[in-house]
């Protein structure tokens, strides 16, 4: 087996609370490496916090990962390893790189012993495979605390016995971690083992470039999935934070090309962007690529979930038809229930039309409401002559609009829409009457004209 073979990587989120984007890419990039070089990815769970460590957390974190389509090849709970954590301990006390020391508590509750590390006072110097030799003298750390007692021992230690147990040979983590790097190293050596690889991935922030927060894409990774967006395209954009293949600015990859592309030496020392309307826009452009048969299917629980508004009395015919107007109007499937609400433009095929004042029926360039009425008489005229069985667009256009040419199409189509939609923003109105059918075209028509005295 070669050497490429052997990388192992990992991701060991902690259940303290619901991670987010930069959180997940951290996973993604892990996960990309990995397959490049077709090594193992290892899921740990480090919940030694059992304070703040919760099971939805966790649950969370296993929903996120499996709909980013991120699988790993091996899993481990960090507090199923205490016994191991255990006996490293006791080998570093036994070794003299540990000690157990005799504290003065400071406040109420400090602990009156706790395990410290025998820092050897050096300079240590690692390679980081995006940042190149970063170098840091351990002085300053002094003999910094290992455990709280052999049953509690703390991140430094539980994180190094862990990746050595696990077979760890690479470890990508955001450079938050940098600072514990030096630490971690000190107890790499005590305990004889080899140093992993280490890449420490730009820090990923709001547009504004300050921290992630909840309004600003630190949403949990299942907030986007409840949003109706495709997972396709959040790998995808995810993986373009702080990635650049040098591809001839290509922007779209599947999962097999990241793997195939990925390497990390391709990923920027500075800081990345999380910006929700980029990830709007990526999420459209596969939206686009779906059959229709593959939108409507993404589309229909999002319908369910908007029957408070009536959605759920759209048939299934109905919503075939209305298909190019929401895939025109969506960035997003959650969004399909807002185009319906009292305020949406498609809430004309699911409530009656709201009252108005008669001079919203007039185009603003139109000088006479009068003028607006006769328009509105010669609509109703044309539509009233048409056959209900072939009323189609294509009728109800070559109906009105050699009309409508002839004494100014804003003064005619204005006035038709407002009245078949209430709106001042929905689709044309000859795709409007063409859904609603001619009996409910003529109703809405003749309560607009009726309204002009």
């Amino acid at each position: 087996m070669s050497e490429i073979q052997k990388i192992v990587t990992r991701f060991a989120p902690s259940p303290t609370g619901l991670l987010h984007a930069g959180n997940y890419r951290t996973a993604l990039f892990s996960y990309l490496f990995a397959r490049h070089v077709k090594g193992t990815f290892l899921l740990r769970i480090e919940d030694t916090d059992k304070a703040r460590s919760k099971k939805e957390y966790e649950d969370n974190i296993m929903e996120s990962l499996a709909w980013l389509g991120l699988p790993h090849d091996g899993f481990a709970r960090q507090s199923d390893r205490i016994d191991i954590h255990k006996k490293r301990l006791e080998q570093l006390i036994a070794s003299g790189h540990a000690y157990i020391s005799k504290e003065i508590p400071k406040e109420p509750g400090d602990r009156e012993e706790v395990i410290r590390f025998r820092n050897p006072n050096k300079k240590v110097k690692f390679h980081d495979m995006i940042r190149g030799f970063i170098e840091f003298d351990t002085t300053e750390l002094g003999d910094f605390i290992i455990a709280r007692s052999m049953e509690e021992p703390v991140f430094h230690l539980v994180v190094v016995v862990d990746d050595i147990d696990m077979g760890v040979t690479h470890i990508v983590r955001g450079e938050d971690h940098i600072s514990n790097t030096p630490r971690q190293i000190l107890i790499y050596e005590a305990l004889g083992a080899p140093l992993p690889e280490y890449a420490h991935l730009p820090t990923v922030l709001a547009p504004d470039k300050t921290k992630l927060s909840k309004r600003k894409g630190a949403l949990p990774i299942t907030a986007y999935r409840d949003r109706g967006y495709l997972p396709e395209a959040m790998v995808n954009y995810l993986a373009l934070i702080g990635w650049n293949p040098a591809l001839n600015d290509r922007e779209f990859f599947t999962m097999a090309e990241l793997i195939e592309h990925f390497d990390l030496k391709d990923v920027q020392k500075s800081s990345a962007i999380f910006n929700e309307e980029k990830l709007a826009w990526f999420n459209r452009q596969y939206m686009a690529k779906l059959t229709d048969e593959e939108f409507l299917a993404q589309a229909k629980p999002f319908l369910a979930a908007g029957a408070s508004l009536g959605t759920s009395a759209i048939s299934s015919d109905l919503l075939v038809k209305l298909l190019p107007l929401i895939r025109e109007r969506i960035h997003a499937f959650g969004e399909i229930p807002k185009l319906f609400s009292p305020e949406g433009e498609l809430s004309f095929m699911i409530s009656s039309i709201p009252s108005y004042a008669k001079e919203a029926l007039m185009w603003r360039q139109e000088k006479d409401i009068t003028a607006t009425k006769a328009h509105l008489d010669f609509v109703i005229n044309a539509i009233t002559a048409l056959d209900a069985s072939a009323f189609t667009l294509e009728t109800i256009k070559a109906a009105v609009w050699p009309y409508a040419e002839k004494v100014g199409k804003g003064n005619v189509l204005w006035p038709m829409r407002y009245s078949l939609s209430g709106k001042e923003k929905s689709p044309d109105p000859f795709i409007i009457a063409s859904l609603i059918g001619k009996d409910e075209t003529l109703h809405r028509l003749t309560i607009a004209r009726n309204l002009i005295s």
